[in-house]
């Protein structure tokens, strides 16, 4: 029986994928290094570690991460303002899953400092969530489900009676191997490549019902 909620945030709540790699652009272009958006797509839902320091490795560039991971963060703050918003639907299913008395957490590979802007940004209140998971509380980032295993242990609920909402196939693995349903929406790929999910919906306003109600 389904009594939590555990909601990715990139890509499910709001779609900042394309802030992010702007802001991740710029910071290599201040290096010197001309990068593609392409070059993110392997890394989407692997956290900010993982989307700089994999583009960073295939043009051979030294990161620094610490350095240049906050860098971005500063463009990222000034090249999203005012201009994200909630994805379709997102409030509407939260308020629904609160209805039904589910619990509800944020489980992401972003840092805190991305979740706060972000959060803000859409007019969704931490207090919101019973638990929020960021990519500094956890070693091991999506497809390793220690984020979404930690923010069930937060909530008190198993495992087994979790949905994790995802975007990525990334997050769609680590549901998986966390054991756990999972509800991917079509956001940054496609059905096809989110087939492991136990449904799949172009957003949470044609998320089907039962993903909350079993």
């Amino acid at each position: 029986m389904i009594k939590a909620v555990i909601f990715d945030m990139d890509g499910v709540l709001l779609d900042s994928e394309p802030l992010i790699r702007e802001a991740a652009m710029r910071m290599f272009a201040e290096h010197g290094i001309i990068v593609q958006p392409e070059d993110f797509k392997p890394f989407v839902g692997a956290g900010e570690d993982r989307f700089i320091g994999g583009v960073a490795e295939k043009y051979g560039f030294p990161l620094d991460p610490v350095r240049d991971k906050a860098r971005t963060y500063e463009i990222y703050a000034d090249v999203v303002d005012g201009k994200i918003e909630p994805l379709n639907g997102a409030h509407e299913f939260i308020a629904k899953a609160r209805a039904k008395g589910l619990k509800l957490a944020v489980a992401s590979s972003a840092d805190q400092i991305k979740i706060d802007i972000n959060l803000k940004g859409i007019g969704i209140p931490l207090e919101t969530f019973d638990a929020i998971v960021s990519g500094s509380d956890v070693t091991k980032k999506k497809p390793n489900p220690e984020g979404f295993l930690k923010a069930a242990e937060k909530l008190g609920i198993k495992p087994e009676q979790c949905l994790v909402v995802e975007d990525a196939i990334n997050g769609v693995q680590a549901s998986k191997a966390a054991g756990m349903r999972c509800l991917a929406v079509t956001t940054s790929f496609t059905p096809v490549d989110l087939a492991a999910a136990d449904w799949i919906a172009a957003d949470l306003a044609a998320a089907p019902d039962e993903a909350l109600n079993w």
